[in-house]
């Protein structure tokens, strides 16, 4: 059946848009949303292409959560409220069964971020997903990279290498018991952004990052902002029954430390602020730079989308 792109909107994505902040939604020029008094944006955009985020076979309802999620996690991980999001969906073709079941899994997570979609586009070419979030902060608060001190306590939330394992299980490195397989495919389709706990860090942490590109990487990032070196326990990193099946310790730490995809928060804590329910001390920061973790790190750490491939 075709779809005009307007049709198409309207039909699929026009009853997103409610939500406290939104005064206006799809179906004009410019959404318009409300800040309350004391607050101010946070904005931030993510895309997700097939083959290169997520493999060809994944389905619509993932595709979309999962992309949502991605974008929702950088509002985690600066402590913002989300107020709304715009989609940018680029389709090879207008297909009703898989709008159908995409909206479904758009849906999901508007309704678990309180995230209502409120404009986007759509046009035509090779799958991939641009997702738009807008969160409020205080005026004088938010969670940034910087600002750890060192003696300051590491930590994380959830567990680590949980998409890793999921991808090489996808790729078919290895294939663990249907329970753990289930498991781990959950993290990597449908991955938490933890907004929850990013606003509980508000004025707590001193310097905070969301895991999208693996744990060594961005440990890297949030290092090199506070001027500070980065020490990473390995024996401490949280890691799940599932990912333990694999039964390989190196390789179950290859994926925690390099890993992306985890959308997991790592935050620094003084010594006297107690941690979060459902977070794992994996380190410390002290003066110098970088990251070390006790290990010879013979992978790259996270994804590089632009790194030159080897001759």
């Amino acid at each position: 059946m075709s779809v005009t792109e307007f049709s198409l909107i309207h039909r699929f994505f026009s009853d997103l848009g409610g939500g406290e902040a939104v005064e206006l939604a799809v179906g004009d020029d410019c959404a318009i949303l409300r800040l309350a008094a004391g607050e101010r944006i946070a904005t931030s955009v993510d895309t997700q292409v097939v083959g290169v985020h997520f493999p060809v076979q994944t389905s619509p309802g993932d595709v979309a959560f999962r992309s949502v999620s991605a974008a929702a996690s950088d509002l985690a991980a600066m402590g913002a409220r989300p107020l709304g999001m715009t989609v940018a969906l680029t389709l090879p073709e207008a297909e009703e069964r898989w709008l159908t079941a995409f909206r479904r899994g758009l849906a999901d997570a508007v309704g678990m971020y309180t995230l209502p979609l409120v404009g986007g586009d759509t046009t035509r070419g090779p799958l991939s997903v641009s997702v738009q979030v807008l969160g409020a902060l205080p005026a004088d608060c938010a969670l940034l990279r910087g600002g750890a001190q060192a003696g300051h306590a590491l930590y994380v939330s959830g567990t680590l290498g949980d998409a890793a394992g999921a991808l090489a299980m996808l790729q078919g490195s290895w294939q663990p018991g249907a329970i753990d397989a289930e498991f781990l495919l959950q993290r990597f389709n449908r991955p938490t952004a933890r907004i929850k706990l990013g606003r509980e860090l508000l004025g707590k942490a001193s310097a905070a990052i969301d895991l999208s590109d693996g744990l060594l990487i961005d440990a890297g990032h949030l290092a090199k902002a506070s001027s500070l070196r980065v020490h990473i326990d390995p024996q401490l990193l949280p890691i799940s029954p599932a990912l333990s099946s694999r039964g390989c310790r190196d390789t179950i730490l290859r994926w925690a430390l390099s890993g992306g995809d985890d959308y997991e928060l790592c935050f620094c804590l003084g010594e006297d602020v107690a941690s979060p329910v459902g977070c794992t001390r994996i380190g410390w920061l002290e003066s110098g730079e970088g990251v070390d973790c006790g290990r010879e790190i013979d992978f790259l750490p996270g994804y590089q989308h632009f790194q030159a491939s080897e001759a």
